[in-house]
C-alpha cells in the first residue's frame, strides 16, 4: 500500500496530506450504499462525480451551463471539467480523506485525475458482482429512473467492461485493487469493507 505521506495536491492549504479511494463497481453494485457506510464509519468525506456535475448545473453558472449544453449535444464532458469539480470539492472540504465513487470512468479519466491533482489512490474498493445479479438488482429497484429499462441498462455494462475495467486493470497491477463480493447482502458486503479500510485508519 502506497505511503499516504506522498499523496499531496499542489495548492492544497498547508501540506495537506490527501488520502483518496475510488470506489469502482458495474451499475447497481452498490457503491452509494456502501459509501454511506464508510462514510459514517470511517469519517471519509463521499464525492461523486456525476453529482457534482449535476449541482453545477444546477447552480446556473458559466461552468454549469456549459457542461448542460455539450449534454444536450450528446458531447463526452471533457475529464479537466469532472476533475476541477473534484478538486474544488476537495479544497472546500475540511477532511482529508475522500471516497471518490464512479470514478474514473476511463483511462482518461485516469491519467488526468493522476496528472492535474498530482494524487493516485491509496487504493480502488472494487465491488465485483456478477452481471445478472446487477440486472435483477436494477430492474427490481422502483426509483423512477428513466434509465432503468434492459436496452440502456446492458449499454452501461457494456460501458463500464469496455472503459471502466481497464482502469481498474491498471491500479491491479500496482497492487492497488481492494475487490470485494458485491452479490453479498449489503451488510456483509460492508463487513468485508471493513477489513479492507481499518488498517488505512490505523496507519493514519
Amino acid at each position: 500500500m502506497a505511503d499516504a505521506s506522498k499523496d499531496i495536491v499542489d495548492g492544497f492549504p498547508g501540506d495537506k496530506k490527501i488520502i483518496v479511494v475510488f470506489v469502482l463497481g458495474g451499475p447497481g453494485s452498490g457503491k452509494g450504499t456502501q459509501c454511506a457506510k464508510i462514510v459514517q464509519h470511517f469519517n471519509f468525506t463521499h464525492l461523486s462525480a456525476g453529482d457534482l456535475l449535476r449541482a453545477e448545473i444546477t447552480s446556473g453558472s458559466r461552468n454549469g451551463v456549459m457542461i448542460q449544453n455539450m449534454m444536450n449535444e450528446g458531447k463526452i464532458i471533457p475529464p479537466e471539467v469532472t476533475i476541477k469539480l473534484l478538486r474544488r470539492a476537495m479544497l472546500d472540504s475540511a477532511n482529508d480523506k475522500f471516497l471518490i465513487d464512479g470514478f474514473p470512468r476511463d483511462e482518461e479519466n485516469r491519467a488526468a485525475f493522476e496528472n492535474i491533482t498530482k494524487i493516485e489512490p491509496e487504493f480502488v474498493l472494487y465491488l465485483d458482482c456478477p452481471e445478472d445479479e446487477l440486472e435483477r438488482r436494477i430492474l427490481s429497484r422502483n426509483q423512477g429512473r428513466a434509465d432503468d429499462n434492459t436496452e440502456t441498462m446492458r449499454k452501461r455494462f457494456r460501458v463500464f467492461k469496455e472503459s471502466t475495467l481497464p482502469v481498474i486493470m491498471h491500479y491491479d497491477l500496482k497492487g492497488k485493487v481492494r475487490k470485494v463480493d458485491a452479490a453479498k447482502p449489503v451488510d456483509e458486503v460492508f463487513e468485508d469493507v471493513k477489513v479492507i479500510f481499518a488498517p488505512l485508519i490505523a496507519k493514519v
